[in-house]
């Protein structure tokens, strides 16, 4: 085990002191996004004292840094780990699949978009889907809702401006919600902007309306910020979520989404594409989008697991990532590599290598299976197996089936 420096992104969302204070330094007064901890290109991970990049270590010798299995189906870490801090909301979005991804990427290439670009979409050929495990209340917005719910939602917004959207919801198919989608995303600037004033204030009168109420001020708060912009009318149409710690959301490849607010740890495969609707000041390409995205309905479920002998082990149903938390009290096994560790409360330690709050390690396939001992909350992340498994007593939906 060795302990490695993730790279700061300084997005513009970024809190300012969530990821300096996990980690224990100053903060510089810049927002600091996310904290990459992988062997993604764009931003490997330090190892050791002489900060060898993460992605040349593995290079030098796969097999010992990932397993033979591993080394032959992936070729290089399949997975990259963030601590996502987000003090605004991010965009509204998808990540493709492997199909898109392959296809998006070899059009940019034949286009001669840079990779550095801000246009660039597709920046490897690799799907994204992701999971995303909080570390304080963490709101976000994730797949379309079913359309009886939403037009709850609607009903509850007094304005005659929603009743194009209340008409095309009648529309109850994927077919329907993209027409929907597309709409919505390509108003005017006059036109949205005409929705979304009669929207918010719709939202802020009695603003306290039950199991609607944070749906609603997600609302308020996005059209303040993009007064012009048709996909905060989208955001009416997903579904609304706001992740206690410990809890956690996998969301796959092509789902439309947006993280509101809050910290948390991100685990997807190693992937920076990243399709944008609305919402944000980057680049928006809604034919792209509307290329990728789902559009079928979503019951989102929350994953709550209660840990067994100390650890929880959420449900990722992909290849190239797991997850599982564990509460080190004592002495804890937490398996051999490849593995990423992060510690995001107390210290622990094992051959020798400390793990304080906000410190990381790279755990090589090649390692024995690692033993922690002190008291902590460590996550570690690993390859998976595609299969959907369960930790402790298995994983409850929002209905709590």
């Amino acid at each position: 085990m060795r302990l490695i420096s993730g790279v700061v992104r300084k997005y513009e969302w970024g809190s300012r002191t969530a990821i300096p204070d996990l980690v224990g330094v100053p903060g510089t007064g810049e927002p600091w996004a996310e904290l990459w901890l992988g062997a993604h290109p764009d931003g490997p991970a330090a190892v050791g004292p002489a900060a060898e990049p993460l992605d040349g270590v593995i290079e030098a010798d796969p097999v010992a840094a990932l397993g033979p299995e591993a080394a032959a189906r992936f070729g290089r870490l399949p997975f990259l780990v963030k601590v996502l801090a987000a003090a605004a909301p991010l965009s509204l979005q998808a990540h493709p699949s492997k199909v898109h991804a392959e296809a998006g990427f070899e059009r940019e290439q034949s286009l001669g978009v840079p990779l550095d670009a801000p246009q660039r979409m597709f920046k490897d050929r690799t799907h994204k889907p992701e999971l995303v495990c909080a570390l304080s209340p963490l709101e976000a917005l994730c797949g379309f809702r079913d359309s009886g719910r939403t037009e709850q939602l609607l009903d509850t917004i007094d304005t005659a401006a929603l009743d194009p959207v209340r008409r095309r919801l009648t529309q109850d198919s994927d077919s329907g919600r993209r027409r929907l989608l597309r709409w919505l995303l390509t108003l005017s600037e006059a036109e949205a902007a005409g929705m979304v004033d009669e929207v918010v204030k719709g939202c802020r009168a009695a603003p306290d309306l039950g199991e609607w109420a944070a749906a609603r001020a997600a609302i308020v708060e996005l059209g303040t910020r993009y007064p012009r912009d048709g996909a905060v009318i989208v955001a009416l149409l997903l579904n609304h979520v706001v992740l206690q710690p410990g809890e956690a959301l996998f969301l796959p490849a092509g789902m439309l989404h947006a993280y509101l607010g809050g910290m948390a740890v991100e685990v997807m495969a190693q992937s920076d594409n990243v399709v944008r609707g609305g919402l944000t000041s980057k680049h928006v390409d809604i034919e792209t989008l509307l290329d990728v995205v789902g559009t079928a309905t979503t019951e989102v479920s929350v994953q709550r697991l209660e840990p067994s002998d100390g650890a929880v082990a959420y449900c990722a149903p992909a290849e190239e990532f797991s997850l599982c938390r564990y509460h080190v009290d004592g002495s804890a096994a937490v398996g051999p590599g490849p593995a990423v560790l992060l510690c995001t409360d107390g210290c622990a330690e094992a051959g020798g290598v400390t793990l304080d709050r906000g410190a990381a390690a790279w755990v090589g396939a090649s390692e024995p299976s690692v033993v922690l001992s002190g008291r902590a909350t460590v996550f570690r992340v690993g390859v998976g197996d595609g299969a959907l498994t369960t930790g402790g007593r298995g994983w409850a939906a929002d209905d709590d089936r």
